[in-house]
């Protein structure tokens, strides 16, 4: 097995479905808690040198921060969604150095992307209805990116970055490949993470029926920089989590009849927070194609009111 491919099981501690820590990832800053909540259980969590995002996957929750000492500093009710395939949900900020309460009247599924940093910020709230919703790409490769926590939407954090994808059944993500690392000629040095769910033949439920391809690898670029060679070809299902350490990403590629989601996670050593990225130059001329065509119809999926056209189950599909 891949040590940077950690299926839905594997990465995780009680109470949790993902519990990634930077030191369990191999790297310095990003992190991931995935949290299934119940309305008899409130959860305690400390972010410690960390700053976060609370956003729920499924249902709502509300979430109390309160600083190291306890004194709680403000309280937020997140609406939430059913799933993360029907609506673009709002979200919540806490800083470091702070300590969260978190409580459900139903049961819900909450991520909690992470990334240690050295500033602390105060919390903050997201309006779904603020979420820029874009397409990117045209054809095969259009898909959803939700851009609820990146640069120049969201300034309210040291370290984090975080957006959401979803890619029509058949489609193709990340695409071209890409990288952010320290290799010439794009020296951003993010770590990322990519957490997946993938929806089952109604198009909605996640299920680990489905699949889809994550592709990760390195060039000669990379070898000079004294990077580690990758060729990472990784069949993901629903709730997997991939690392990319470095080099070139893409394709996220979605099985025919199985909806995918990822939520990515980065943080860099930089001065700043920066999602700059450089394509692969073998396949960077594709973006130039996508002028002459037309964007799938089916993109994109959802917004703040939820879906925004009805799923068509999968004919002939069983569970």
């Amino acid at each position: 097995m891949s040590v940077l491919h950690r299926p839905a099981g594997t990465a995780t501690a009680p109470g949790m479905l993902v519990e990634l820590t930077p030191q369990q990832a191999g790297w310095d800053r990003t992190g991931l808690r995935i949290i299934p909540l119940e309305p008899s259980d409130p959860v305690t969590l400390r972010t410690g040198d960390a700053e976060v995002f609370v956003l729920p996957l499924s249902g709502g929750l509300t979430v109390e921060i309160a600083d190291s000492e306890g004194r709680v500093e403000d309280r937020f009710t997140l609406t939430g969604r059913p799933s993360v395939f029907t609506a673009v949900s709002d979200f919540a900020y806490a800083g470091r150095d702070s300590v969260l309460t978190l409580s459900c009247a139903e049961p819900a599924t909450v991520a909690v992307p992470s990334a240690r940093c050295e500033r602390r910020l105060g919390p903050a709230y997201g309006a779904a209805a603020d979420v820029p919703v874009e397409v990117r790409g045209a054809g095969p490769a259009s898909r959803q990116v939700t851009n609820f926590g990146v640069p120049g939407v969201w300034e309210h954090a040291d370290r984090l970055m975080c957006c959401e994808l979803v890619t029509p059944p058949g489609n193709w993500s990340s695409y071209p490949p890409h990288k952010h690392d320290a290799s010439d000629p794009c020296q951003v040095g993010n770590e990322e993470l990519y957490y997946y769910r993938i929806a089952g033949p109604d198009q909605v439920t996640p299920s680990r029926q489905g699949f889809g391809v994550h592709h990760t690898y390195t060039g000669p670029e990379h070898e000079r920089a004294g990077l580690a060679a990758l060729d990472e070809r990784l069949v993901v299902r629903d709730g997997d989590v991939v690392l990319v350490p470095h080099g070139y990403h893409g394709p996220c590629v979605a099985a025919p009849g199985y909806p995918m989601y990822y939520l990515n996670v980065l943080a860099g050593p930089g001065t700043g927070r920066s999602m700059a990225f450089c394509d692969d130059p073998a396949h960077g001329w594709v973006r130039d194609s996508w002028a002459g065509q037309p964007v799938d119809p089916r993109c994109p999926a959802t917004s703040a009111n939820g879906l925004l056209r009805q799923p068509i189950p999968a004919q002939g599909a069983h569970e």
